[in-house]
């Protein structure tokens, strides 16, 4: 379980930091790294471990690890033209959008010119643990394009398609009407779906994600969030604990 301090060994440093809600573990091991932190008025390491009444520093400023319950988790319905970054540099960042008053981030990406569903959380860790390329999680999109969708088009795009040096993996493609299709990958791929679907002679006119592993869309309104209810949560974290 997260959070459990009562092991002899400890938690690691960085994943002590990510489940403090301060950063990813990504970036907890980037501030490691760079000596801005400290355990027990020590410069950490990255092999670290932290034990219970110790105290851990980020850049002077002590950290400490919320409880799940303390956490925020959250999905927004992300509109067009806002972007997922937490960057206050970017004038439409995601997170000064969203305005929340706690400190979030959003969980992976969704471009800036699509819409939908993004996650987004004060717990660093479980951004760690979605973003894992093994963990193969499901994500649903609503596609338009430009042109009348073809039997090829759509055998195509489930088989694989070659872009960015690789090619994709297979996902499933189903046709809604003549020029918009639902699609589901297992990756994510930087504006994957625009590319697989250029790379087909095809341009998306709109892309809407409606889901992220069990967690859906639903009919909330461009522009508004929610926090993800207990039995939502539940099973995102019942589907993390299993890989």
């Amino acid at each position: 379980m997260m959070n459990d301090m009562s092991g002899r060994d400890g938690v690691r440093l960085n994943k002590w930091i990510a489940e403090s809600g301060f950063c990813s573990r990504r970036e907890a091991d980037r501030l490691i790294a760079e000596g801005k932190v400290t355990l027990d008025g020590r410069i950490g390491a990255l092999g670290d471990r932290v034990l219970p009444g110790m105290t851990v520093r980020v850049a002077g400023r002590e950290v400490r690890v919320k409880t799940r319950r303390q956490q925020v988790y959250i999905a927004l319905n992300k509109p067009v033209g806002v972007v997922c970054t937490a960057d206050p540099r970017e004038p439409m960042n995601v997170v000064d959008y969203v305005g929340h008053p706690e400190r979030i981030f959003p969980i992976g990406r969704l471009d800036k010119d699509s819409e939908g569903l993004l996650l987004m959380t004060s717990d660093g860790e479980i951004v760690n643990r979605i973003l894992r390329a093994a963990g193969r999680h499901e994500k649903e999109y609503a596609v338009t394009v430009d042109k009348p969708i073809t039997p090829d088009f759509l055998n195509r795009m489930a088989a694989g398609v070659p872009i960015l040096d690789t090619v994709t993996l297979p996902c499933r493609v189903t046709k809604e009407d003549k020029t918009r299709f639902r699609i589901v990958l297992v990756q994510g791929l930087n504006r994957q779906i625009r590319r697989m679907c250029e790379a087909l002679g095809y341009k998306v006119v709109s892309l809407r994600r409606e889901r992220v592993m069990n967690i859906r869309l639903g009919r909330l309104k461009s522009g508004h969030w929610r926090n993800l209810t207990a039995a939502e949560l539940g099973e995102l974290m019942r589907q993390l604990e299993e890989e």
